[in-house]
């Protein structure tokens, strides 16, 4: 049974030190650094955000981090996807404030990688982010929050989309399907979708119908979540291939790495239900919980799922448009995905176990 290390984010009296800082900094020596990352190159995975979006995880725990594997002996360097990491200091990520560099994860241009083959379904081969491959040693340092194709966004989705080509992130969403329906009745024309598509697939030819430009559609499924009249479907049933691919993708990358070289902090505060992605937050869904930390992807994805509980939910911070319905996790009832899906995956294939002690941090 692998241990979550736990730093609450409640505040039990008015004082410095039982805030969630401070528990993160007692929670730190706990992690075994030095074993991990002492002499050692460590690329720390996060997610830096992008647009006007204000709820990625907070520069001072990035900072506490860093300066943790510093301190262990580690050379630590950030970095996330080629076209996010210049937008970074949008979110106050920046060398000076880090105390780290932070590296675009596949070069400037995203040409910079490494193929694996995988075989799996339609997904035969990923590009594994050359800043990764390289690197001795990985802290996974991930804000978890809810995601469409996967209920839940965290250290699982932040290897699987984060250390891999902006093409292989298309091959793992492909693995959903590739045909959308588009109803033409009941389309109002208010371009949601166009302007939510990152990657500029969406849009609307002179006679006012859609199109989804094959090439550079990668299915994130932005378009069909930010339609307002649920005018854009596409066929969600094979959900379980995509959370199946996105486990093995994150294998193909740990598998790049030594043994005990990787460790994973999960930071659940402003949990909203968009992925970061988006570009833009919105309200929290439940109160801060605060971070956890482990050696086992599987242990820390389970528990955070596990205290990330429904009966929490602040009423009116869901977006309008967004129906939840009343089974299941919180982010099941909000995208119709059992998050819990990915984890079963990982445990499968050897990736960790679902069953953890949780050791809270005081």
């Amino acid at each position: 049974m692998s241990t979550v290390y736990f730093a609450s984010a409640h505040v039990d009296r008015i004082a410095w030190d039982a805030t969630l800082p401070a528990k993160f900094e007692r929670l730190l020596p706990k992690c075994g650094f030095e074993k991990r990352f002492k002499d050692k190159t460590v690329a720390v995975k996060m997610h830096v955000g992008g647009g006007i979006g204000y709820t990625t995880i907070h520069p001072l725990f990035v900072r506490k981090v860093l300066d943790a594997i510093k301190q262990a002996g580690g050379r630590p360097f950030c970095t996330d996807g080629s076209f996010a990491v210049p937008g970074a200091r949008e979110r106050g990520y920046t060398q000076e404030v880090l105390g780290a560099p932070i590296v675009p994860i596949g070069g400037v241009r995203d040409k910079y990688n490494y193929t694996r083959r995988i075989g799996y379904r339609s997904m035969k081969t990923l590009d594994l982010s050359g800043s990764i491959v390289d690197a001795e040693a990985m802290l996974v340092l991930s804000h978890g929050k809810g995601h469409g194709n996967s209920g839940f966004g965290g250290a699982i989705k932040n290897i699987a989309m984060g250390c891999v080509s902006e093409k292989s992130r298309g091959r793992i969403h492909r693995l959903m399907g590739t045909h959308f329906r588009w109803n033409e009745e009941v389309c109002t024309h208010c371009y949601q979708c166009v302007e939510g598509c990152p990657m500029g697939a969406a849009s609307f030819n002179k006679e006012g119908k859609l199109s989804i430009h094959d090439h550079h559609c990668r299915y994130c499924m932005h378009c069909v979540e930010a339609c307002p009249q649920n005018a854009i479907q596409i066929d969600r049933s094979s959900y379980l291939y995509f959370q199946r691919g996105m486990v093995r993708a994150v294998k193909a990358v740990l598998d790049t790495f030594e043994p005990q070289r990787v460790y994973y902090i999960n930071v659940l505060t402003n949990i909203t239900p968009l992925c970061d992605c988006w570009g833009f937050s919105t309200p929290a869904l439940v109160p801060d919980v605060g971070i956890l930390g482990s050696d086992d992807i599987a242990s820390i994805e389970q528990a955070s799922l596990d205290l990330i509980k429904a009966e929490n939910y602040i009423p009116g911070s869901l977006p309008d448009q967004i129906k939840m319905g009343d089974e299941g996790h919180l982010f099941q009832r909000i995208w119709g995905v059992d998050p819990y899906t990915q984890v079963v995956a990982a445990e499968q294939l050897g990736l960790g176990s679902r069953e953890y002690r949780l050791v809270e941090v005081r």
